[in-house]
């Protein structure tokens, strides 16, 4: 714990914040705004020179700002404690991000799988009116101002303040009232927002420095590890670079145990890399690959692809009937690219343990009935993933469980509360996380502001 606020500025002046919101990305320019809207004093600390980095270079560039699906299959695209952030999603849902952004004057899209896109297609539109819109709330802004710690005191056993943290989980023994930057200056505050996101794609200024203050005031810290980041393969087609480049569409992608228990199957594009998959699909996968890893590190995975969804495994074996019939002379391999690419086609016949130079006439039922196989389970050895700085979001962080949902308040130090990917929260990639960051900004923003006007202006028994 760190010691009493009023040692650590002899002699300097107080600068005093109703609210103090720790992060410029969506989260904390998120929560900012929502703070805002109960007029207290509100500034924004981040140690960059540039507010919405991350969510500038996020969807590719054009920042897909949410995902329109209804809250139940919303909540199964987040693999990472969906439960915990149900209240966040509702109070503060994709449907009311959508109108948010339409009141600030950006026209919205929706194109496949739900995802919404700004008209625009530029991340900046998204950036420039989120900052514009902080800045004109009367948001004082601290760039270029990296914090050491939280500063907090003893609670007095006497005093009877309430909070949504205390009534979560009894009595805490400190309460937040700042921030020490690292320049040695103190910025005081009655709550605190931690909004700095995890430590995927470090370059941005995402780089884990929360977990410490977290953890000096009693927090647990899932150990982080790399979600919606690519899988890697020891494959000899992999790295002989056979497939390096190919890629495919609207597969199914199915990782299983070494029990052969399906972890979870994810549809929509990929890629072969030259160190195993990537593409929206494989990084969908990547949550359940990861965790296996992490329990179990020796867990044996692998990696079936379903290369023609569109076809049943009778189905395909009756296409190869029918070729046989029809076309006798004609080689398995030529047969074999009306499905898939001829590269991908070669290392399946290696699969299947059969010689693309057949003639269909030769081929015999069980060997049809391999290829079949073959194509709707493509089998690869699957290692792991790319390390965390290479990942798109972090899994891991706060612990969830000293957290309170309905606020996003610490239930361990009073007046401090937690929004986005700080915490032990992730979604798949497609809006999904940047739903989660707005939605808990905003709720850890209002929760934040409200607990503040409450020290200000006790109700009933409290005090301030």
């Amino acid at each position: 714990m760190s010691g009493r606020s009023d040692e650590l500025v002899k002699g300097t002046s107080r600068i005093q914040y109703d609210v103090i919101v720790i992060g410029g990305g969506p989260a904390g320019l998120m929560a900012c705004i929502a703070a805002s809207e109960h007029h207290v004093h509100c500034a924004l600390v981040e140690k960059g020179d540039k507010l919405g980095r991350k969510l500038g270079i996020s969807g590719g560039g054009r920042c897909n700002v949410t995902n329109a699906k209804p809250l139940p299959e919303l909540m199964q695209n987040i693999p990472g404690n969906s439960r915990f952030l149900y209240s966040a999603l509702t109070r503060f849902s994709n449907a009311d991000i959508r109108l948010f952004f339409e009141q600030l004057g950006i026209q919205l899209k929706e194109e496949d799988r739900g995802r919404v896109f700004p008209v625009s297609d530029k991340a900046s539109t998204v950036v420039n009116a989120l900052v514009r819109e902080v800045v004109a709330r009367g948001v004082e802004i601290w760039e270029e101002q990296p914090v050491e710690r939280l500063v907090t005191e003893p609670i007095p056993i006497q005093d009877n303040a309430t909070s949504a943290s205390r009534s979560s989980a009894g009595q805490p023994s400190h309460r937040v009232t700042g921030v020490l930057l690292r320049s040695g200056q103190v910025l005081y505050a009655d709550a605190v927002v931690i909004a700095t996101g995890g430590c995927s794609v470090p370059q941005t200024g995402s780089t884990g420095d929360a977990y410490p203050w977290a953890k000096a005031v009693g927090h647990t810290v899932v150990t982080p590890y790399p979600t919606e980041v690519p899988l890697t393969s020891p494959e000899p087609f992999i790295t002989s670079r056979q497939l390096q480049g190919l890629s495919l569409r609207s597969v199914d992608i199915t990782i299983r145990n070494s029990k052969g228990k399906a972890l979870t199957t994810e549809n929509g594009d990929m890629i072969f890399t030259h160190f195993g998959l990537s593409g929206p699909a494989a990084l969908r996968c990547s949550h359940y690959v990861s965790t296996a890893k992490n329990k179990n590190p020796s867990e044996a995975l692998r990696a079936e692809i379903d290369c023609i969804p569109t076809l049943s495994r009778d189905e395909l074996f009756a296409a190869f009937k029918k070729a046989k019939q029809e076309e006798p002379k004609k080689h398995v391999e030529n047969v074999l690219t009306r499905w898939l690419p001829e590269r991908l086609a070669a290392v399946a016949l290696d699969q299947a343990h059969t010689a693309g130079t057949t003639q269909m006439g030769h081929l015999k039922n069980q060997s049809m009935l391999d290829l079949s196989d073959t194509l709707k389970a493509f089998s690869l050895i699957i290692s792991g993933t790319l390390p965390l700085a290479k990942a798109t979001v972090t899994g891991g962080g706060v612990s969830v469980k000293e957290v309170a949902p309905q606020t996003m308040a610490s239930k361990l130090c009073e007046g401090l509360y937690f929004a986005g990917e700080v915490l032990d929260v992730h979604a798949h990639t497609g809006g999904y996380n940047i739903t989660v960051a707005f939605s808990t900004g905003h709720l850890a923003g209002n929760s934040a502001a409200e607990f503040a006007k409450n020290r200000i202006h006790p109700v009933g028994n409290a005090s301030p």
